[in-house]
């Protein structure tokens, strides 16, 4: 049951699974899916490495890697005012103090003198004229799309992927969003709805899908996105005219993901109306899990939150602290609303084959239906 999409990547199954673990990445891409690395927050020697682990462990197999490149941001253009050192150097003492204030409420103490966690944030290493991620990942042969989670990618980035013919994708949030990625040549276009975890707009996947679909024509393919982790869901979407489904939330819960335990706990135990739209993480509005550090910021007493991506790098510090310490109030995630239908851990492989039957089975469905109703 192969779509369009599979035969241009070189893919069995249309189940996209976007993961910041390596480990997910490569098992869904070993089962016949295709694992997307979001890089978003990777030096690029760091993502040199985890690149080349992925490569060791998908046996030729292709796979994609996920940047976040938005349009505005603190820090363009390089140099030394994009140093997350100068970049932190940014954030208001009020910020710092009102974080501190969070910290004091749930007994969370200093890192010790010895940390040597690099911070990381949404929006870091991102520059107009190259960074460096782009060139470490055109560089590897298994890897045949790129996509970008903050609007149209840069020129520089679809003038590279098309040089060595590998494919170029966008998340859009509206048929406005896809028309502008169509103008500067995305191949791929994921349509996520507000469901989604992480960086979102407002339009349910439901109808967002379908309204992508007509703008785009039927040549570019449609990836649909928010609220999908089963066989029905999939169904849903290719119905809607979808050629496959991104999905993200539900590989936190998988057996490879490298989660804190007490956030996979609060995400077992979360409702769907756990998952919130903040900019508490990374300055710019994300579906996440409501922890005690969105909830703070929700205050009357709460500062504004900061551009991107000095919010993010104020969260990466604090989170730091409270992590060290497996804090479960504070402990919380980019996660979408799908999550609170899911309730254990499970192997990645067996999520994937298990949508791919579920997705098999709906279809019989219709055909049955189909045929009695003749």
């Amino acid at each position: 049951m192969q779509t369009p999409i599979c035969s241009r990547l070189g893919i069995e199954f249309p189940i996209f699974a976007f993961s910041h673990c390596r480990d997910v990445v490569a098992a869904v891409t070993n089962a016949g899916g295709y694992g997307v690395l979001g890089a978003l927050a990777y030096e690029p020697e760091r993502l040199e490495i985890e690149l080349d682990w992925i490569d060791d462990h998908v046996g030729g197999k292709p796979y994609g890697v996920d940047f976040a490149m938005p349009a505005k941001y603190e820090g363009q253009g390089g140099g030394d005012k994009a140093t997350p050192e100068y970049l932190a150097s940014l954030i208001p003492d009020a910020h710092r103090a009102f974080a501190e204030s969070i910290m004091d409420e749930f007994d969370i103490p200093p890192l010790p003198d010895d940390n040597d966690r690099v911070p990381k944030a949404a929006g870091l290493n991102v520059d107009a004229e190259g960074p460096g991620q782009v060139e470490v990942t055109l560089s590897h042969d298994n890897v045949n799309m790129v996509i970008n989670a903050l609007g149209p990618p840069p020129k520089y980035v679809v003038d590279q992927c098309k040089e060595r013919d590998v494919l170029v994708g966008g998340l859009v949030g509206s048929r406005q969003h896809a028309e502008r990625q169509i103008a500067i040549g995305t191949d791929v276009i994921i349509a996520q709805g507000t469901e989604a975890g992480g960086h979102c707009g407002d339009i349910s996947t439901m109808v967002l899908v379908p309204q992508v679909v007509d703008a785009v024509g039927p040549d570019v393919p449609v990836l649909a996105a928010g609220g999908i982790a089963d066989g029905r869901q999939m169904a849903a979407a290719m119905a809607l005219g979808a050629q496959g489904v991104w999905t993200g939330s539900m590989w936190l819960l998988a057996t490879e993901a490298d989660m804190q335990p007490e956030v996979t706990e609060n995400l077992l135990e979360a409702s769907t109306t756990d998952f919130v739209r903040s900019r508490a993480m990374t300055g710019k509005p994300a579906r996440q899990f409501r922890s005690a550090w969105v909830a703070a910021w929700e205050r009357e007493d709460a500062p504004d939150t900061l551009p991107m991506p000095i919010q993010g790098l104020l969260w990466s510090e604090y989170s730091n602290r409270w992590g060290r310490v497996h804090n479960k109030e504070l402990g919380g995630y980019p996660a979408g609303q799908i999550v609170g239908s899911l309730d254990k851990v499970r192997p990645a492989r067996d999520m994937t084959l298990e949508m791919v039957q579920g997705w098999i089975d709906v279809a019989e469905t219709f055909s049955t239906q189909l045929d009695a109703a003749r």
